[in-house]
């Protein structure tokens, strides 16, 4: 036996097994200094047709393909809803097609026909095409990791889209506290099914029995952010991409699926863009908190009373972004 050959093998491999160590550790390192890195979140005080387009291109993302918008088209009654003067120019730019999905609450747009209904009332099938995601069904994609969601429920349509704006209206909201991205990507991308699963905080998939069986507030939050990630992660598994966009005007307790949405209880803020949700939304939330229009309180106590800051860095425990930014004024 050589054992000469055998020491010089077993040398090498062990030179080998340090070597690869040291890469595991440096990219482990890497990996946690991207993480750390504030993301970028772009802002601009007047809320015009054409500081939309600005926020947009400052992110230097190019959406490629057949490019959905997910924006809420607003119950019938309610009047915060994104308005087609002001986001028109920015959907035509990217040829964009106006995304929804049936509400899960008895309104007029839990079907396909009233919703549609709603949608041309509200003046965006006048610039644009609108597509109700789940009015030929559902599907399941998957939730990795959550506590409470197994999987979500999102409309097959979905999956005829390349890339996805999500347009959001900043406000605040009964049930989540405030509304923005993560919401509009969660509730607003979930099927009729998907949002009973999501408020039951996976109890069930049955609306008519829904809201006999809340769960603690809690639960719920992290629900929303669960199906958020799940979106994400169903669009990154083929290479599609998601951006975010939040116009923070009337600013209502309520929201835009409020009936009887109430008045703005505080001056607009502007509109920023990200591409990254948890940013966005931190960035929005702390706008409010930071806001000396005495108004700002009310819409700060709806928030608290909900527990709406909570789905920030639960959602970023998740993996789904970062609640540290860099907001870089483009005025």
């Amino acid at each position: 036996m050589n054992y000469k050959k055998i020491g010089i093998f077993l040398g090498c491999a062990v030179i080998l097994m340090i070597i690869s160590s040291i890469m595991t550790i440096n990219m482990i390192k890497a990996e946690t200094n991207m993480k750390n890195e504030p993301a970028k979140v772009y802002y601009v005080k007047e809320i015009t047709p054409e500081n939309l387009i600005k926020v947009y291109d400052a992110l230097g993302v190019n959406l490629k393909g057949k490019v959905g918008v997910k924006v809420s088209t607003g119950e019938a009654g309610s009047r915060g809803y994104l308005k087609a003067e002001l986001i028109g120019p920015l959907v035509h730019k990217l040829n964009g097609t106006i995304l929804e999905c049936n509400t899960a609450y008895a309104g007029q747009r839990n079907t396909v026909e009233d919703h549609l209904k709603v949608a041309e009332e509200h003046g965006f099938t006048k610039f644009a095409d609108v597509d109700i995601m789940d009015a030929e069904g559902e599907k399941k994609i998957p939730v990795n990791n959550g506590k409470h969601l197994k999987y979500n429920l999102v409309g097959t349509h979905l999956d005829n889209y390349d890339s996805i704006l999500n347009l959001a209206h900043g406000k605040g909201h009964a049930m989540g506290g405030f509304g923005a991205n993560l919401k509009n990507q969660s509730i607003g991308i979930a099927s009729r099914n998907g949002k009973a699963y999501i408020h039951s905080a996976g109890f069930t998939e049955d609306p008519d029995i829904l809201w006999s069986n809340l769960p603690e507030q809690q639960a719920f939050i992290e629900s929303m952010a669960e199906a958020a990630k799940s979106v994400s992660d169903y669009f990154a598994s083929q290479g599609k991409q998601i951006v975010y966009i939040t116009v923070m005007n009337f600013l209502s307790v309520d929201c835009d699926c409020d009936a009887h949405q109430t008045d703005p209880v505080m001056a607009d803020l502007g509109i920023i863009a990200s591409t990254d949700p948890v940013a966005n939304d931190q960035a929005f939330v702390d706008m409010i908190y930071a806001s000396k229009d005495p108004g700002a309180k009310k819409l700060q106590e709806r928030i608290d009373r909900q527990m709406g800051r909570h789905i920030l860095p639960y959602a970023e425990s998740l993996g789904l972004g970062t609640t540290k930014y860099e907001l870089i004024e483009l005025d």
